[in-house]
């Protein structure tokens, strides 16, 4: 665990050059100090200042606590003398060392960002363009009882998951130390391993989505004209479209975008809904994209699909609650984190509301001819032309969206991390914010177009990414930082910027791992390591079932093909 093992040697900091540097005087010690520049900081360094940056933002200021603060109930964890006796953490801000230039410069950067409200979290987390309208596909696929089961609790599961999230980051984060993704709460409890695995993931599935996206704007388009432009060229027309949208840098900016987003999506549901009622299936998509026969309209309580179309399925319902994997980017961006439960949690109920609500009409209506973007399943083309034309407006923002936070992954983690580049806001930020922007959409391009099968695509990356970042990730998150926290009870006093003091072992003692694995709630860590083993589990099912159905797709000639003209619309 990066901020409690990484280093076992007490040591002074000498300041100067923009960063802090350390000469280890104790060997012999567990206790340990901050290393600026070699990334070594102690975890009680990021409680201490995520306390002070949750007072401020509330407004009380950096006025010493006068009480002994327990974790468990408050921002720090307890600290106790030998004897057992709780000693009172000191907060305030005047007995701090001041910021290095290179911190005062990242605070900077990170005030910068930090516009956004809960209402604004609440419009760009239930943007995602994917979720309704591939819920009746995802029901058709396991049958009426399973996908209303499984609609129910993968919802509430992804709501626990979610509020994990939001705890971390608040305990996590401040102005001097700031949490800028979900790479970074990944190092500061398990290590620069897990922050690199967690960004080489989360940036596959943002470009997917956004590669996703641009295949569903590209069917649309490609009904509107009734396949006459090439297929490929309906896909380029949106990478290129996102190209200029991409241009914007804050989450703020796209505040009212997500806003009018959130509204067309609901209108596409109802409208969709009536169509669909009024209407026979379209029957023709439906062979092209599915390879299903005309033929009575047949709904079942348990699907009869092979397992891996069942789990196609289910991955597909993975998608609907895949907005974890950019809770932390978002809640970076806020003026408040603390208010961001608000606007997860109305997201969370209104996404499944709605999904439900679309996904059982639908179904009930179209049966196994349900596509994998329903709207476009009205057999009357002029019905088709309204879905798909509110579809476009919606997608190209929902993508831009994805390709905002997408974009800022690699910029942190590589301009920023690996080459020192400047910061995103500054002038020199944006030269280089903008050629990124172009490379990423065209990669984007090049994915939608090689694998052009909605239903394929979506199942694979929900499998790879989004059961990691919604359901195995957190709860083991949480584990990890739960261990760190009980560990701590036996330590002494905490000095800010000057480490820990009186530590009595370090993680290579077992007294240290029986405190933090089983003391404190051992319970709760048990049921958090067990559901992590689930969501791990399941991906890896998931897995083996995009790739049965892809190779599937495949073999089906009716349907479209790599950078092809033919539409499997």
């Amino acid at each position: 665990m990066q901020a409690s093992i990484a280093n076992t040697a007490i040591s002074e900091p000498i300041k100067g050059g923009g960063s802090e540097k350390s000469i280890p005087t104790d060997h012999d010690s567990p206790s340990h100090q901050l290393i600026e520049g070699d990334g070594i900081i102690a975890f009680e360094e990021y409680l201490h200042y995520a306390a002070l940056q949750r007072r401020v933002e509330a407004g009380l200021g950096n006025e010493k606590v006068e009480h002994p603060i327990d974790e468990k109930k408050s921002w720090f964890h307890r600290l106790s003398d030998h004897k057992g006796a709780n000693v009172n953490v000191d907060v305030h801000e005047a007995n701090d060392p001041p910021m290095t230039e290179f911190q005062q410069e990242r605070a900077d950067a990170s005030r910068a960002l930090r516009l956004a409200s809960w209402a604004s979290v609440f419009y760009l987390i239930t943007t995602d363009i994917l979720g309704p309208f591939n819920a009746p596909f995802a029901i058709s696929q396991v049958g009426w009882v399973p996908g209303v089961i499984l609609y129910f609790f993968m919802g509430l599961i992804a709501l626990y998951t979610g509020l994990i999230l939001w705890r971390l980051f608040i305990r996590l984060d401040s102005l001097r130390y700031p949490v800028k993704s979900y790479g970074d709460i990944a190092e500061r409890i398990f290590g620069k391993s897990a922050r690199h695995v967690v960004s080489l993931l989360q940036s596959l599935q943002l470009l997917v989505n956004v590669a996703t996206i641009c295949l569903g704007n590209g069917q649309a388009l490609s009904q509107m004209t009734k396949s006459r432009l090439c297929f490929s060229v309906c896909i380029v027309i949106w990478a290129l479209l996102g190209m200029v949208i991409g241009q914007i840098r804050t989450l703020k900016n796209y505040g009212w975008l997500a806003n009018s987003a959130v509204w067309i999506n609901l209108l596409i549901i109802f409208l969709s809904m009536g169509f669909i009622a009024h209407s026979p299936p379209n029957f023709d998509s439906a062979k092209k994209s599915l390879n299903v026969d005309p033929g009575p309209v047949m709904t079942t309580k348990f699907g009869h699909l092979p397992l891996a179309a069942q789990v196609n399925g289910i991955m597909n319902m993975v998608f609907a609650y895949g907005g974890a994997m950019i809770f932390p980017e978002m809640m970076a961006e806020m003026r408040r984190p603390m208010d961001f439960w608000k606007g997860m949690t109305m997201a969370q109920g209104l996404i499944f509301a709605a999904y439900l609500l679309y996904g059982a009409f639908v179904y009930a209506f179209q049966g196994q001819f349900t596509l994998p973007l329903a709207f476009q399943g009205v057999s009357k083309f002029s019905w088709q032309t309204v879905g798909n034309a509110l579809a476009l407006v919606t997608g190209i923002i929902a993508a831009g969206l994805y390709g905002n936070i997408g974009i800022k992954v690699v910029y942190i983690n590589i301009i920023e991390g690996w080459f020192n580049g400047p910061p995103l806001m500054s002038r020199r930020g944006r030269l280089i914010w903008t050629p990124l922007v172009f490379a990423y959409w065209a990669l984007a391009f090049v994915i939608g177009s090689a694998i052009p099968q909605i239903q394929t695509i979506t199942g694979l990356i929900a499998a790879v990414a989004i059961m990691q970042f919604t359901y195995t990730f957190p709860p083991l998150l949480r584990l990890g930082y739960d261990v760190i926290t009980d560990a701590m009870d036996a330590d002494r006093e905490y000095s800010p910027g000057q480490g820990i003091h009186g530590r009595i072992d370090n993680w290579n003692q077992w007294s240290r791992w029986k405190r933090g694995l089983f003391g404190g709630r051992w319970y709760f860590k048990l049921f958090n390591l067990l559901m992590s083993l689930g969501g791990l589990a399941m991906a890896c099912l998931g897995m083996w079932g995009a790739g049965v159905s892809i190779k599937t797709a495949f073999d089906n000639s009716a349907g479209a093909t790599s950078f092809g003209c033919a539409a499997p619309v």
